[in-house]
């Protein structure tokens, strides 16, 4: 368990801190996370990586010369918003377009989307590279919703090497898709992870038992057996690795990087005892390993387990891996790099949001924002954990602890705006950036775009109405469906959302006030929430494991009810007593 913590809350920030205070001579601390503290050749290619925290050495680990150009870090587990993506590419900028680098996982694609969207607006020349290596998450023909663990090394280390080497954005790209194309992972666990002030962990393993294919989240694995000895782990491990070579390749006279690697819990010396048996067999397939890595590349807190890595070399693959690096956590070769003047360190500093001007009637209004986000602030605090335990059931266990996070930082946000004199729609657009900062994941990227829907539609002219209500929520279920993908019958919180608007809509436009209608949709909301216990999941981290979630509603979906009830109280003025999730099936 992680025992070293003071507020839990503040732990991600002040670990970064602690790292930059650390490591000042490969980085410096930007909004967001941490860009290099070096020089960098002018109009070259960034690299520009990212993900949750608590998976030391990613990501930070990998800046520095000859590796990645800046890492966004999001909250533990969590990953960055895309404004902290966003930060710290424009930080690491050097005038030859940004290739933003991180694992498959759907938070990740929609924060660093929204990000890459927002540079290409500016003119910026945005790639991305999703790592998808992970063969326990998907299967072959659907290899492109597969997730990305150890193998976010090999990918990132060629694709910035070629980037130093001055390849073009094409070609940088193009070498950073050859590579996800040619690595393999597959790993396994022995026992789950426990946050920093959480009590238990946030999944588990029975004793004596080991989760074949569990993710580094906590996602649950593809099947559990004993604990093999190390030998028997090694072949399991190889075995299941050489049935997937890549398309072209055998195994014979093949050139690959392995990567053994711990996630946290297990010792060097175990790891070691496994990659000897490692060694032996990949010698017998006919197998040259080249440059193997054995130790902690991507890790998931106090998690015991490992995962093997297979990184299929061409030519120009070989030379741009064994290519030189210094970074706090992989170094090669000699590096010479020139410090940053003081200037330049502190460029990327975070800076206050300005409030726009806004009418009386809208100011006025702006405290009544602020009390509703408080109310589901009290809804989401009685109900965290019951949501990580209905998260957990077939997904990471994460979703109370993300809703804690963003809307705690919304709260902090709006409260902030309305002192400063900011009106309804100002107050909830900064809430709705807030929340996607800091809760980071899947939750955060949509409901920092839900309520930012509805922060435009209300404006600072005017005093909000039912129909800029309406129409907000509206264009928060049309900008979610289109932008996640997700559709009624998914299993997701779009099951709570798309009910909700339509009734919320159809009640304005029927004469109700925005109190009667909203109270109308909750009901429908706390009905649909209900209803997903009959779905099965085709969406998320819980897709794969989609038959242990039938018979229990989606923790999402569940959340939005809770969410829109405690609004509704506060519209009608009934603020005494809690709601739980209890209530709301």
């Amino acid at each position: 368990m992680t025992r070293l913590y003071n507020e839990p809350s503040a732990f991600a920030d002040e670990m970064i801190e602690g790292f930059v205070a650390s490591h000042g001579r490969w980085v410096r601390r930007v909004s967001g996370g941490v860009a290099r503290s070096t020089l960098s050749t002018p109009d070259s290619v960034a690299l520009v990586i990212g993900g949750g925290s608590g998976h030391y050495p990613a990501f930070a680990g990998l800046v520095g010369q000859g590796l990645a150009h800046g890492a966004a870090m999001g909250n533990l587990f969590a990953s960055p918003s895309a404004q902290q993506v966003y930060n710290v590419a424009k930080a690491a900028d050097n005038g030859g377009g940004l290739l933003l680098g991180y694992g498959n996982y759907a938070g990740d694609v929609l924060h660093f989307t929204q990000a890459q969207d927002k540079l290409r607006a500016e003119g910026i020349d945005c790639r991305s590279i999703a790592v998808t290596d992970d063969i326990s998450s998907a299967p072959l023909a659907e290899k492109h919703k597969r997730r990305g663990i150890a193998g976010d090394l090999t990918v990132f280390k060629v694709a910035a090497a070629a980037a130093e080497a001055g390849y073009s954005m094409d070609a940088v790209v193009e070498i950073a898709e050859r590579a996800n194309d040619r690595t393999r992972s597959f790993g396994v666990a022995f026992t789950g992870c426990t946050l920093p002030g959480a009590d238990h962990p946030l999944f588990s393993v029975p004793e004596g038992r080991m989760a074949v294919g569990m993710g580094i989240h906590g996602e649950p694995g593809i099947a559990e057996t004993n604990i093999p000895t190390a030998d028997e782990l090694a072949e399991l491990l190889v075995k299941d690795l050489l049935a997937e070579i890549p398309d072209g390749l055998s195994a014979h006279g093949a050139r690959v990087v392995p990567i053994l690697n711990g996630l946290g819990s297990v010792k060097y010396e175990e790891l070691f005892v496994v990659y000897r048996r490692v060694a032996q067999l990949l010698s017998e397939a006919g197998i040259e390993a080249v440059d193997p890595q054995v130790g902690e590349l991507v890790t998931s807190f106090d998690m015991a387990g490992t995962s093997l890595t297979l990184f299929w070399l061409d030519s120009e693959l070989e030379e741009l891996w064994m290519a030189p690096a210094d970074a706090p956590a992989f170094r090669r070769g000699a590096v010479s790099a020139q410090a940053l003047d003081a200037g330049q360190l502190t460029m990327g500093a975070e800076q206050q949001a300005v409030i726009p001007d806004a009418s009386e009637e809208s100011k006025t209004a702006a405290p009544m924002i602020l009390a509703a986000l408080d109310a589901a602030k009290a809804v989401v605090d009685a109900n965290v954990e019951e949501l990580g335990r209905i998260d957990a059931i077939a997904g990471d266990g994460d979703h109370g602890i993300g809703m804690e996070r963003g809307i705690h930082a919304a709260v902090a946000a709006a409260a902030d705006a309305v002192e400063r004199g900011a009106g309804a729609g100002t107050a909830l657009n900064l809430a709705a950036d807030a929340w996607a900062d800091k809760a980071g994941g899947t939750s955060g990227a949509l409901w920092g775009m839900a309520l930012r829907a509805v922060g435009q539609s209300m404006g600072d002219s005017e005093r909000p109405n039912a129909a800029a209500v309406a129409a907000g929520v509206a264009e928060a279920k049309r900008s979610i469906m289109d932008f996640g993908k997700a559709k009624v019958g998914d299993k997701t919180l779009v099951d709570v959302l798309a009910p909700f608007s339509e009734a919320l809509t159809a009640a304005v436009q029927g004469g109700a006030s925005l109190r009667e209608a909203w109270g109308a949709a909750t009901t429908i909301a706390e009905q649909s929430a209900e209803a997903t216990a009959n779905l099965l999941p085709l969406m998320g981290r819980a897709r794969p494991h989609a038959g242990k979630s039938l018979g229990t509603p989606d923790a999402g979906a569940v959340s939005m009810a809770l969410i829109v009830r405690a609004i509704h109280n506060t519209l009608a003025g009934n603020t005494a007593g809690k709601i739980s999730v209890k209530e709301t099936a």
